[in-house]
């Protein structure tokens, strides 16, 4: 079994392109890899798998294409060839595209794990609850 990070269940080989800044949107605020993705309703991590099981040019043309997409970003709608083509250079190499599909995969699982066990326990609770108050008033015997 492969080893989690409870504080960051990500795989870190996708920090380094992520985190790579694309430019600033319109109200100035430094925008990166991620929170371009985020904003088009994507999950950024899922999207790096995807882009790192694809070749290298099939990458850059789809990171291409998500980024001029973005309207946010001043920068994305006139330059997003170059961006994209620079941003690519920082996606993974190396890994085969089944270990980069498990890696977002068990991502994607472990956040269900974590919500069950959530929802149990608070369901448990809400038993337990109900069970004081309903228990409590009791019968009259």
């Amino acid at each position: 079994m492969a080893k989690s990070n409870v504080l960051n269940p990500h795989p870190p080989e996708f920090d380094r392109f992520l985190y790579a800044f694309v430019g600033e949107d319109r109200n100035g605020y430094a925008v990166t890899v991620l929170s371009t993705l985020a904003r088009l309703g994507l999950d950024p991590w899922k999207e790096t798998a995807e882009l790192v099981t694809l070749g290298h040019d099939a990458a850059r043309a789809r990171l291409a294409n998500l980024l001029a997409r973005s309207r946010d970003v001043p920068a994305l709608a006139s330059d997003h060839g170059r961006i994209a083509r620079n941003l690519s250079q920082l996606l993974p190499e190396g890994r085969t595209p089944g270990r980069a599909k498990q890696a977002a995969s068990s991502e994607a699982d472990s956040h269900l794990g974590t919500s069950g066990a959530i929802w149990a326990v608070l369901a448990i609770i809400f038993v337990l609850f109900q069970f004081l108050l309903v228990g409590g008033s009791g019968s009259g015997e």
